[in-house]
């Protein structure tokens, strides 16, 4: 399924194809936690849905720490 988030570092709007089912993200939505409502999603993958932030947009914030 296509899952559409805006970033809020950049404002940019994102998608990313995620194997994720209208249940799982129903479940979620009534309040199941993310990794038990959907188990087979990556880590990133829920980053996405939860906060909008893409794995290449974690890795500018983390490097950018690094450097600090």
């Amino acid at each position: 399924m296509n899952i559409t988030r805006a970033s809020p570092i950049s404002g940019k709007v994102n998608t990313l194809a995620i194997d994720v089912t209208e249940e799982q993200l129903a479940d979620w939505k009534r309040g199941t936690l993310i990794q038990n409502a959907m188990p087979n999603v990556s880590p990133e993958e829920r980053d996405f849905i939860l906060l909008g932030l893409t794995p290449d947009e974690w890795n500018e914030i983390f490097e950018a720490d690094e450097n600090e």
